[in-house]
């Protein structure tokens, strides 16, 4: 569905340096990273937004250029912030958006807007953030893209509405002829829908495959001042000292075992990410 091979952007103080991952058809993968790791970067080279310094990107076979237009009209795009004019009404957007889209179902349109409590007549200006992410999802689901890209979607939405976007994205794939590739940072809605991770950090990928062998990858650890030997130190991520011990993140692969006095315990996506941001802040 969509294939990144070695891409790369030099911006002189920020590289994003041979960034590589690959989604399956029926799958949803989360792009996640701290702020300026390069994920921004990494959509708008998918996109074509901006040129790549290196590297080529596919998607559904097809290279991104290349086969730009056709490749487009099968792509549903959900970016942080509102796309549409403010003026607008609900319905103007909708039928501004189907000038691109051979395949537009109004039908679908309409559906989405129902579901979603959006008043057709109502100017995209007065929507809150939460409600023009939907506008644009509906506008996604009606032209019935294969490859959804979505970022930040949940954020400026209440629980139950981001329990709805879920709940619609897992149905959405469901057919494995469509696939989500998904930038947040709320990363508890990752652990629930995603199937695979790609985490960038300061602009190369610190891993990419299936989330639960993230999760299932890293530890954290924790133990009392004496338990710390240096060669323990060494293999700890995001090590943090404290009155009565140490914390940090290790990799299964370092240490098996819980060494004598500590304790692993599994970690979710945030923390793994908490634990490798505090290192590079101490690099």
């Amino acid at each position: 569905m969509l294939k990144v091979k070695s891409i790369s952007k030099d911006y002189g103080k920020f590289k994003l340096e041979d960034v590589s991952f690959h989604l399956p058809p029926g799958y949803i993968m989360g792009l996640i990273g701290p702020n300026g790791a390069g994920k921004t970067t990494t959509l708008s080279i998918i996109l074509n937004f901006i040129s790549k310094g290196a590297g080529d990107v596919s998607i559904l076979g097809t290279d991104h250029i290349a086969g730009e237009a056709e490749v487009k009209k099968q792509i549903g795009v959900v970016f942080d912030s509102n796309v549409f004019v403010c003026d607008w009404k609900v319905m103007e957007a909708g039928r501004a958006m189907a000038i691109f889209y051979d395949n537009w179902k109004q039908k679908t349109f309409l559906e989405m807007l129902s579901l979603f409590g959006l008043d057709g007549n109502k100017k995209v200006g007065q929507l809150s953030k939460g409600m023009q992410t939907k506008l644009m999802l509906a506008c996604a689901f009606a032209h019935d893209a294969r490859l959804l890209i979505l970022d930040e979607p949940t954020s400026g939405m209440d629980p139950p509405s981001r329990d709805e976007l879920l709940e619609l994205l897992q149905d959405y794939i469901k057919d494995g002829n469509r696939s989500v590739l998904f930038s947040t940072h709320i990363t508890a809605d990752l652990e629930r829908v995603a199937d695979y991770i790609t985490y960038i950090r300061g602009g190369r990928v610190f891993f990419t495959g299936p989330t639960e062998e993230l999760i299932e990858e890293y530890r954290i650890i924790k133990g009392g001042r004496e338990d710390l030997t240096g060669d323990l130190r060494g293999k700890i991520h995001g090590l943090r000292m404290h009155t009565t011990g140490f914390e940090g993140l290790v990799s299964r692969r370092d240490v098996s075992r819980e060494p004598a006095g500590c304790i692993l315990e599994r970690g979710t996506i945030d923390e793994i990410m908490i634990y490798t941001a505090r290192e590079d802040e101490h690099k």
